[in-house]
């Protein structure tokens, strides 16, 4: 059986990270070979496991340490009485220390060793041990030969560690890259298998830490962290004697003409996350539909900012930005909401739009939710160099604007401006549609009303939202922004109970 998500471990490392724990491994005593043998161990009951029809496998080996680990399973494979071929792209002569081990051991099992060629018919299971973690630039020949030969035979595949050509670090794809259908990675996760086009490439996910000592797994700095339920801070159950004000007053603010719906998502989603007092900020021609839609909100018809000042004056957290539009009107108000230093605020869409046009200057402690285009409006580069490396992207902004930042996409991350990244491995491509994001601002500005830290609310918020998404996501695409407040709501209730 695969491992459920969230029993996987919640730490991320860097490639290098994870080198130097195998060193420290072996500086402690397990030899490096004892290691390979293990992870050879693990992937052939991974394989057996979610194959046990096959009797076949055809390793494609490379000449490092991953090479190592494919000729291994081989063997294993062979003694188990399975065809088994390896076809070596990379040349055996090359392999050193304990890869050259592993080869001999092989051999000695009597496994097939042919020199790879593009006219080689493929068969059965496929086990991608060509380049793993350690390739540093783009794939060459006659690595990307075999790299497309592997996705073009439609056969299954295993990749052992990493599916070859996918960064580790960044889930960039290097050129080209495995699409595998299981990966087993070792030791420590990647941060590179669930972000960018790492979770596309790597099919499901096995993990095994070769029975590494906890110990000197605890002496590695941690990278990223995944978000799970029981990493996440929980909002505290509320006294019987509770009222309304004890839970945040929350404005939003936006709704230029034609676009009310994504201020109107927002402002619901946060009154039904918990916030005490809901308001909304937006052009007078909406405020009809807003009361029909939510009587539960106060809403203000907007001329100009002056009328805004009042209601940002009685706020607590402002969430600025769904639908407001680059217009003077939308300027004149985020102008006002970047005067306050004071207040928590969320900003969403055109307030990024705004902000990276240099229309305003963002006061130190936002919590900023771009997505990808938006990110790299606001880091000056172009939208394919963000998601070439959106770790480094997340970060980037997050020390440039002082902010909390949530750059949005599959594999979320959350950065703080101390360097702490963060990511969502949940979500549904049925979420691929409009508004998801404004309920998402809303939902991170009431758990900022009921007193989160901007940290731990965007990593609450956008695990439920990602989770809801999951849910619906499940019934099919068409999902609607409005359709995921109610989950959001039911999972909020069941991550923090209103009630002991």
């Amino acid at each position: 059986m695969l491992q459920p998500r969230d029993e996987l471990p919640s730490v991320l490392y860097s490639a290098a990270q994870v080198r130097d724990l195998d060193a420290r491994l072996i500086a402690a005593g397990t030899a490096g070979f004892e290691l390979m043998q293990r992870a050879a161990q693990a992937a052939w009951r991974a394989l057996r496991r979610r194959w046990p029809q096959s009797t076949r496998v055809d390793v494609l080996a490379g000449s490092g340490n991953n090479a190592g680990d494919g000729y291994l399973l081989a063997a294993l494979a062979q003694k188990a009485g399975w065809t088994v071929r390896v076809l070596a792209v990379g040349d055996p002569q090359r392999l050193a220390g304990d890869a050259r081990l592993a080869f001999e051991a092989a051999q000695a099992a009597g496994v097939a060793v042919l020199p790879w060629a593009a006219r080689t018919s493929l068969q059965g299971v496929l086990v991608d041990a060509l380049l793993g973690t350690g390739l540093s630039g783009e794939v060459h020949s006659p690595y990307r030969e075999a790299i497309e030969a592997i996705n073009a035979s439609r056969l299954p595949v295993l990749a052992l560690d990493v599916p070859s050509g996918l960064c580790a670090d960044s889930g960039r794809v290097l050129g080209c890259a495995v699409r595998a259908e299981l990966t087993v990675t070792f030791i420590g996760l990647k941060l590179g298998l669930f972000s960018g086009d790492g979770p596309t490439l790597v099919g499901d996910l096995v993990f095994d830490d070769l029975r590494a000592d906890p110990a000197i797994l605890a002496g590695v700095p941690v990278k990223a962290r995944r978000l799970t339920a029981a990493g996440l801070q929980a909002l505290p159950p509320r006294q019987r004697d509770a009222h309304k004000g004890d839970f945040g007053r929350l404005l939003v603010i936006g709704g230029d003409s034609g676009t009310g719906g994504a201020a109107l998502l927002a402002a619901q989603s946060a009154l039904r996350c918990g916030a005490g007092l809901v308001s909304a900020a937006t052009r007078e021609v909406h405020v009809g539909a807003f009361l029909a839609r939510c009587p539960e909100l106060m809403v203000r018809g907007l001329a100009s900012a002056n009328q805004v000042l009042p209601l940002v004056e009685a706020a607590d957290v402002l969430v600025v930005g769904p639908g407001l539009g680059q217009s003077a009107w939308g300027r004149s108000l985020l102008s006002v909401a970047a005067s306050r230093s004071d207040k928590r605020q969320v900003w969403d869409a055109d307030a990024l739009n705004l902000l990276a046009a240099g229309v305003v200057q963002a006061p130190a402690g936002l919590v900023l939710t771009p997505h990808p285009g938006e990110a790299a409006r606001l880091l000056g580069c172009s939208g394919a160099q963000v998601q070439a490396d959106r770790p480094q992207a997340a970060l980037s902004l997050a020390q440039k604007f002082a902010a909390c930042v949530v750059l949005k996409g599959a594999g979320s991350l959350i950065a703080t401006p101390e360097g702490e990244l963060a990511l969502c491995d949940h979500g549904h491509p049925a979420m691929a549609g409009a508004g998801l994001g404004d309920v998402l601002a809303g939902i991170i500005g009431a758990l900022l009303a009921q007193g989160m830290s901007a940290q731990a609310a965007a990593h609450l918020a956008v695990w439920l939202h990602a989770r809801a998404g999951e849910r619906l996501g499940s019934q099919g695409r068409g999902i609607a922004a409005s359709d995921l407040i109610a989950p959001v709501r039911e999972l909020l209730e069941e991550h923090s109970p209103c009630l002991d």
